[in-house]
């Protein structure tokens, strides 16, 4: 094979790759005149090597192995490296960094508002469309699942169970979830809940006779690491694996035994056939790649294969989609938007919308299709503005380009450990000439900030949390053990769009309103859960709350609190536009500690 990467070449799959070619749907694949159902499973961490099918000397997956046994599968296909970052381009059709979620906190794992999502372009064409888990992508309006075309929403807070705006003490176990944007208690296991509900869903949209599509987004096997014990305990009996790693493929266990069980239930109720159930993860592994990781290199966060190389499994009999087959060319999550649109012949996506993924409906159809090369580049930013060649991989088919300077033959190379850079410069410059047409044409992006809208009907009022908070580069306290311990002394703000002037009534909170704890009060610890500890568990810390103050749209203002109360309460006129709100308490030693929850309500 021919090292040789024309300059020309390169720059025009990099082009075609940037604008995309979404199918219209006169272009549809069908079998008949009713449209497929779609369900789309994804896991959380879950990496390339964490299935017995791929090789696992240890992981049983049975239900997995089964479905990989009956699928389509892409085995050259990427996402990001990191959880916000796939899913945004899952969703959208785009890169995460033209996209807006290039970071899964910090205000920059919210999807741009004037992106597409599936749960659009589904709704648009008539489907009644369902999300059940993980989001991730925005927890204020307008960027929430139920904002977004999600008719039916059944999720946790932020990036996973138990981070900063989840429900106060969620841990895997009989948790509060949010139910079309309203706090709901549900029993049970958290990714049971999730597939029970889907069903739930499914069942009701198939007697009303309308097709469905159901994004179930496990925040499993993510930390903190809790399942029921009979999934993880037998997995400690082997060498290497300590308790966090059984649990970690004890919560896989759990979900492919709910994979399992959704398959035989679609069967039972004769909807297997015309649905289409896609099976992928969100990217490299978190924990397993100590036991095996496929003879790659990396896991999750990482820009070398095991980081973003992922399974990606396509099941639809009624097409003929129910026999194993490898399909090896690269392919990667922007591919999933079109890919469906085509399919399931769903309403064009107007010409004027960048997409950077391209239809796979060639590769199903036909062994053989015409298939030219293509550059992708996936990258793990994990910063408020992006960094050029940070974390980055330039790739083609045959070649892997690592952070602009390593070069690694992937064919005769999987497990990158020759860098070839010094041997193929030429190859190297081509693929540099290839990131930087890239880069310059997604930059723009990074001039954006995606700003939290208050005074909207829709949410009003409106929970800011600090997971959201732009710092200075510290990261915010993300999860509720953070919360619980403090510490946060950073520069930080929440960038807003007041929608419409008026008086607001803003109140600052140490702890969240559903906690029932006031600005001094120190948190008891939460009950266990099986597994590790929980984020609960970590006793609260008392602050000396003596003062706060609030800055926005070049007012500030201050009051003293001379005694235990539950909040701070400012009310403000604002002026409709954007603004940085400020939010801070004094401490009785003179420190300043940032508000963790703010709740602004116009009036």
């Amino acid at each position: 094979m021919t090292h040789k990467v024309s300059t020309l070449s390169v720059l025009a799959v990099l082009l075609a790759s940037i604008v995309g070619s979404a199918m219209t749907s006169t272009d549809a694949f069908q079998t008949d005149s009713s449209q497929p159902n779609v369900i789309l499973v994804i896991t959380d961490d879950q990496g390339y090597g964490d299935l017995g099918a791929h090789g696992n000397p240890i992981l049983k997956t049975p239900e997995l192995d089964k479905l990989h046994g009956e699928s389509v599968r892409f085995t050259d296909f990427h996402v990001g490296p990191t959880c916000a970052p796939t899913r945004g381009a899952l969703m959208s059709g785009q890169w995460p960094n033209r996209a807006g979620p290039w970071h899964t906190i910090m205000g920059r794992s919210m999807l741009f508002k004037d992106k597409l999502t599936l749960g659009d372009v589904f709704s648009a064409s008539g489907y009644s469309t369902g999300l059940f888990g993980k989001w991730h992508l925005g927890d204020n309006y307008p960027y929430r699942p139920e904002d977004r075309g999600f008719q039916e929403v059944v999720r946790h807070g932020a990036g996973g169970v138990g981070q900063t705006p989840d429900y106060w003490n969620n841990a895997y176990f009989d948790d509060t979830y949010f139910h079309n944007g309203k706090p709901k208690p549900f029993e049970g296991y958290c990714t049971d809940v999730y597939f029970n509900e889907a069903k739930r869903f499914i069942k009701e949209q198939t007697e009303a006779g309308k097709p469905f599509f159901a994004y179930i987004s496990t925040n499993a096997p993510h930390s903190p690491f809790h399942c029921p014990d009979e999934y993880w305990k037998s997995y400690l009996k082997y060498g290497g694996v300590d308790e966090q790693l059984a649990i970690f493929y004890g919560m896989i266990a759990n979900i492919d035994e709910n994979v399992g069980t959704l398959r035989q239930w679609l069967e039972d109720k004769g909807l297997a056939e015309n649905t289409i159930f896609i099976f992928m993860t969100d990217n490299g592994t978190a924990r397993g790649r100590r036991i095996f990781n496929a003879g790659m290199r990396g896991g999750k966060n990482s820009e070398y294969e095991g980081g973003h190389r992922v399974p990606f499994f396509f099941y639809w009999p009624a097409a003929g989609f129910d026999s194993p087959r490898d399909i090896d060319r690269l392919t990667a999550h922007v591919d999933v938007l079109p890919t469906l649109v085509e399919l399931c012949g769903l309403q064009p996506i107007d010409e004027d919308y960048t997409m950077d993924g391209r239809s796979l409906a060639p590769l199903l159809q036909d062994a053989q299709p015409e298939w030219p090369d293509r550059v992708m580049i996936t990258d793990s930013q994990r910063v408020v503005d992006p960094i050029k060649w940070k974390k980055s991989a330039t790739m083609t088919k045959r070649w892997r380009l690592i952070n602009g300077q390593e070069l690694f033959d992937i064919d005769a190379d999987p497990g990158q450990q020759s860098d070839l850079a010094k041997q193929f410069p030429e190859v190297v410059a081509e693929l540099r000439t290839a990131y930087e047409a890239w880069w310059n044409d997604i930059s723009p992006a990074f001039e954006r900030t995606s700003t939290i809208h208050i005074g909207n009907s829709a949410e009003n009022p409106a929970t800011l949390t600090a997971h959201d908070w732009i710092t200075g580069g510290k990261s915010p306290p993300w999860n509720q053990r953070n919360i619980r311990m403090t510490g946060q002394t950073d520069s930080r703000y929440w960038a807003l769009t007041v929608e419409e002037a008026g008086t607001y009534r803003i109140a600052l909170r140490r702890w969240p309103r559903e906690s029932g704890l006031s600005l001094r009060d120190a948190a008891p610890s939460g009950d266990p859960v099986p597994g590790l500890e929980a984020n609960r568990e970590t006793p609260g810390v008392s602050l000396p709350i003596v003062g706060a103050q609030i800055d926005i749209a070049g007012v500030s203002m201050q009051m003293e609190i001379a005694k235990n109360i539950p909040e701070a309460v400012f009310k403000i006129d604002l002026p409709a536009g954007d603004a940085e709100l400020r939010a801070n308490f004094k401490l009785e030693s003179g420190g300043i500690e940032g508000a963790y929850y703010a709740y602004v309500k116009k009036l």
